[in-house]
């Protein structure tokens, strides 16, 4: 099975903004910035241009060759994350067609049961650990179309949620690993912080 591949920043409100992303491929912010490190904001139905975002979701998601991104990523600390777990059905067939959009999400509940897995990260290109997630997750969101859900969600879904849903509490998937990993990707981090890695996207670094 595949590593969870995106699986997986500035806060920025008023209107113009989003009439300046509409139809773009945004930067992805990567760590070290403090956006990460917020716990995100539920919206209401009214939070502007909601569906120009959603597609812009989408599209950089796509240019970077993720399956996951959350809104903390693009700079924004709101509770809205995008998953396309389609791209991985050639080895999972059961996610045929699987694209959903996840605003407000919140995990209510987690099974007892757990699982390892190497996870990797947009927002920390070039780094891969594993991680042990539950297999099983009781979850809380609404659509695109602001309509609400509440179900249980197993397998490899259940970790790219749990995966996704950090960003909107302020973690990310390294926060998962044990003190001796932690040392020896240190190095790592700290180059991430200084802006010294390459990816193949369009990212943001050092915002202060």
């Amino acid at each position: 099975m595949k590593s969870v591949r995106q699986l997986s920043c500035r806060v920025i409100w008023n209107h113009r903004f989003f009439d300046i992303v509409n139809n773009m491929i945004l930067p992805i912010y990567t760590f070290g910035q403090p956006v990460l490190r917020a716990v995100a904001e539920d919206i209401t139905p009214d939070y502007p241009n909601l569906k120009e975002l959603v597609k812009n979701m989408y599209d950089t998601m796509h240019h970077a060759e993720g399956i996951g991104l959350a809104a903390p990523q693009i700079g924004l600390a709101i509770r809205v994350v995008v998953v396309d777990l389609d791209v991985i059905s050639e080895d999972l067939p059961e996610y045929k067609g699987f694209l959903r959009t996840y605003i407000n999400g919140h995990i209510i509940e987690e099974g007892e049961e757990t699982d390892v897995m190497d996870e990797g990260c947009l927002s920390l290109p070039g780094i891969h650990e594993s991680v042990r997630r539950a297999t099983k997750i009781h979850v809380q969101y609404l659509d695109e179309d602001m309509n609400p859900h509440d179900e249980w969600v197993e397998g490899y879904l259940a970790r790219v949620i749990q995966h996704e849903f950090d960003h909107l509490e302020g973690h990310v998937f390294v926060d998962h690993v044990g003190p001796l990993r932690k040392k020896m990707i240190k190095s790592k981090l700290i180059n991430m912080m200084k802006g010294n890695f390459r990816c193949a996207y369009k990212v943001k670094v050092n915002i202060k």
